[in-house]
């Protein structure tokens, strides 16, 4: 009687360690399932801008790939722990920024004669410099307008392009670490910098 008791617990246990394993394989399952379509409306909304500051951060067409497809990694796995206390906009930013800062810095290191980084002072020497360049096509001037973005430094770059992105100042500071204050300094004078180096040819004319 005692055999068939312990018998009888047994299968029970079983069966309930069963329906709580499936139970839990069934949950991840859907969240899972739940990320990939929260990830998919981003992407689809999002693809292009991710697209652009891939382009903006990475001049090389191949790296650019790969950025691209690290900081879509970055994202689908960040949207665990989104708990909504941002927006998703600036979320997706502020993901997409680290990601893509931590790639240039790395290829910076990576390469003995990479160039320097300029600080905002020194962009607004180099703009005092040069010949006046003037292009009447909208892809090479873009393409000139990100070869300039990529002269500044990491931070500086972040904001001109969350800016560019049409990002307010407050979603600029959520995802910088910066005041706001701050970042519309950093705005003003960086868009002074790139509007003067575009006009007069950029580092190449220096």
């Amino acid at each position: 009687m005692v055999c068939e008791n312990s018998r009888q617990r047994c299968k029970e246990f079983l069966a309930l360690s069963t329906t709580l394993v499936l139970g839990k394989i069934e949950a991840a399952v859907e969240r899972i399932e739940s990320q990939d379509d929260f990830y998919q409306k981003i992407a689809d909304e999002y693809g292009a801008a991710l697209a652009r500051m891939a382009h903006a951060y990475e001049a090389d067409p191949d790296l650019r790939k790969d950025l691209l497809q690290e900081i879509h990694v970055a994202l689908w796995r960040s949207l665990e722990k989104f708990n909504g206390r941002c927006s998703v906009r600036t979320w997706i930013y502020r993901v997409a920024h680290n990601v893509a800062t931590s790639h240039v810095i790395r290829q910076a290191k990576g390469k003995r004669n990479a160039p320097a980084f300029l600080s905002l002072e020194e962009a607004e020497v180099w703009a005092s410099r040069g010949n006046v360049e003037t292009s009447a096509d909208r892809r090479q001037a873009l393409d000139r307008l990100f070869a300039l973005i990529q002269q500044l430094e990491p931070p500086d770059r972040q904001v001109m392009l969350a800016y560019l992105e049409d990002l307010d100042a407050a979603s600029i500071a959520e995802i910088t670490g910066l005041s706001v204050t701050n970042v519309w300094t950093k705005i003003h004078r960086i868009k002074d910098v790139l509007v003067r180096q575009f006009h007069q040819g950029g580092r190449d004319g220096l």
